[in-house]
């Protein structure tokens, strides 16, 4: 009888893996809910088979000992988390797309449309940011709408512009309890009005809304039983990762993994959450809750499960209906994360969570506990993986205790298949290191905030995420930078020790130590990334970033057609002409109308002019460059892209050219 050899047998289970990636997967359909399933399955089955053997075969035994205690403590932080993992294969193995049923109910109101009140919060949010969100609202094909700007920094320049562009502006004598009672204090206005509205729409103060975001999202509405839809929250600048890392044009924000791909399976499944901004929600519905809830900083999430307890579902659109501003400095990008975290502990405290007894159904409750896994588990997680390995090098403690074929056998497939399946759900968004870099990033805010939620749910204030101000300038976050240049340091000098000595455990010179080698390599790769992530770049005021378009451009009396590349309020780009600093010219842009402009520079065939613009072409501009149909940014990995844009962030080390 023929024996096959070891080493056939101990990379079997990988190989078939790969098999399966490259010979089957391409020829299944990412919508086809059986095709996903078979997939989710493997991966689950496949991480079981891991987590059993982490189990049964690599822990010290039980003892008082520094072993005993890592290599428990992490296989307890790893089983959490695997916990998680399993739960988003379950939800992933479903998909739900509501395109074709707003198709079908356009219109369903006939004649009469039904009234929409528009509320953008706002607290200290500048102009600018302000000005985009009040121009795209005006733009809305929606007839039948009220504009109110809700300004809780009371700010009397805001009352005075607002009355300029023709919408309400409303205050309040304080600020209790954050954006959710400023929402409540703008529907008890309503209330008292002398027509209420039928639906209201909300949007963040740097959120412009495009063209078709009224008329798309109450589509769904003609369900009675629907009381919220929620639609993606897209963004047209790169957010902290993206842009320190120069990949805004070759990785997609962090953000777009939860809309495009993790909202619709939560839809097929009946849990799809309210995320805030660019959201619908029924007037009579919110009668029923008595306004948004403010017993969580996530009051977003907490009016879908309160919906969910009196009987009204959240539908998700998975359209491009609005665009946004996303955190532009690493701390308010950290501190946005932290809040959600936070707020998710109080709704899992609070009268409506999943072990509580209220009317929430099975599928809510799971909901909840999945969104509990991952807050709870991943970014404690992720630190783990830094800090252990570590123990290892500077004090000879066993984490794992395997040997290698061992881990190519179990390791090697589970990791393997969850890539397979998660990329295939997402269209190719999973990209090891990097993914770990967004999570480690803020790991120890969000995991502070997490606990602090869970263990002291009540009196936690919101903190206002900050948009807009002068980034024009390098800001190196030395707080953040700091903890993970030790961690760099001690990482690299345990690296030195197993490289360059005869250092051992038990006496002997194993597997373990080749595992851990292995494991430090790919920490310092994240830990190098993080750190760069951490010493923020300077950008550019332009945020556009669509297909050129020809225009016509004045120069004295000479006429020619341009690429216009770029444009904002204050600058544009123009390529494929070269011009004299200084030189004046006047440019013909659709629906703009004609711009005059001078100058700034020309280099390479691209010339930057600094433009002038009155209150109606700011407006125009405006609605032209956010309120178009179609997705800002990328939602696709661009590798090679990728690959060099980080290339030249590590090289260069330095400022960059946003």
């Amino acid at each position: 009888m023929y024996i096959f050899p070891q080493e056939v047998i101990v990379w079997a289970p990988a190989l078939l893996v790969v098999g399966i990636a490259y010979g089957i997967v391409p020829e299944l359909e990412r919508e086809n809910a059986l095709h996903r399933s078979l997939l989710a399955l493997a991966a689950g089955l496949l991480s079981l088979r891991y987590l059993f053997w982490r189990l049964t075969d690599t822990l010290a035994p039980p003892g008082m000992n520094w072993d005993a205690l890592a290599s428990w403590s992490f296989f307890a932080f790893e089983a959490v988390a695997m916990v998680s993992s399993l739960s988003a294969f379950a939800l992933l193995s479903r998909h739900r797309s509501r395109s074709q049923d707003a198709d079908l109910r356009h219109g369903w109101w006939g004649q009469t449309q039904p009234r929409v009140a528009i509320l953008i919060a706002t607290y200290n949010e500048e102009w600018p940011v302000l000005e985009r969100t009040i121009a795209g609202a005006l733009a809305l094909r929606w007839q039948n709408k009220r504009i109110y700007v809700l300004d809780d920094g009371r700010r009397s320049w805001l009352a005075d512009a607002c009355r300029r562009m023709g919408v309400t502006h409303l205050t309040r004598p304080d600020n209790a309890h954050g954006k959710a009672g400023n929402i409540n204090h703008a529907l008890a206005e309503l209330r008292a009005g002398a027509e209420v509205p039928d639906f209201v729409a909300v949007l963040d103060a740097d959120f412009v809304p495009h063209l078709g975001f009224i008329s798309r999202s109450l589509s769904l509405f003609e369900d009675p039983a629907i009381g919220l839809v929620q639609t993606p929250q897209h963004f047209f600048n790169p957010d902290p990762i993206q842009h320190n890392l120069g990949i805004s044009r070759s990785y997609p924000d962090e953000q777009r993994f939860f809309f495009d791909h993790l909202q619709p399976a939560r839809d097929a499944w009946g849990i799809a959450v309210c995320c805030g901004t660019s959201s619908i929600v029924r007037w009579q519905a919110l009668e029923q809750l008595g306004g948004f809830p403010t017993d969580s900083v996530t009051e977003d999430y907490l009016l879908s499960v309160r919906l969910q307890e009196k009987g009204f579902a959240t539908a998700y659109l998975n359209e491009a209906l609005s665009e946004g501003l996303a955190p532009e400095g690493l701390k308010e990008y950290i501190t946005q994360r932290a809040r959600w975290g936070m707020g998710l502990m109080q709704i899992v405290r609070s009268v409506s969570g999943p072990l509580r007894d209220n009317s929430l159904r099975l599928v809510d409750r799971w909901s909840l506990l999945d969104s509990f896994f991952y807050w709870a588990s991943i970014f404690p997680f992720k630190l783990a993986c830094i800090i252990y390995p570590l123990l290892f090098w500077y004090f000879g403690v066993i984490v794992v205790d395997a040997q290698l074929d061992e881990i190519i056998s179990h390791f090697a497939p589970y990791y393997l298949m969850t890539m397979v399946f998660m990329n295939f759900v997402s269209r190719g968004l999973f990209v090891p290191v990097v993914h770990d870099v967004g999570q480690l990033v803020g790991s120890v805010e969000i995991t502070r905030g997490v606990y602090t939620g869970l263990l002291r749910p009540h009196g936690q204030k919101f903190k206002v995420t900050m948009k807009g101000g002068d980034r024009t300038r390098v800001i190196v976050q030395w707080p953040i930078l700091r903890r993970f240049a030790v961690l760099f340091l001690l990482t690299f000098g345990g690296l030195l020790i197993g490289l360059l000595s005869d250092y051992t455990f038990n006496g002997q010179a194993g597997d373990g130590k080749v595992i851990i080698l292995f494991w430090s390599i790919y920490n310092l790769a994240v830990l190098l990334l993080v750190m760069l992530v951490c010493v923020e770049q300077p950008r550019t005021a332009s945020v556009l970033r669509r297909v050129p378009e020809r225009v016509r451009l004045e120069i004295g009396d000479a006429m020619r057609e341009v690429w216009l590349a770029d444009i904002n309020e204050e600058a544009m780009r123009l390529r494929g002409i070269e011009l004299p600093a200084g030189s004046i010219v006047r440019a013909h842009i659709d629906q703009v109308g004609e711009v005059e402009g001078q100058v700034l520079r020309s280099i390479g065939g691209s010339t930057e002019v600094a433009i002038t613009l009155n209150e109606t072409q700011r407006q125009d501009l405006l609605e032209k460059i956010h309120t178009r149909e179609g997705e800002p940014g990328t939602g696709l990995v661009a590798t090679a892209a990728l690959l060099a844009g980080i290339a030249r962030r590590v090289v260069s080390g330095g400022v960059r050219n946003a």
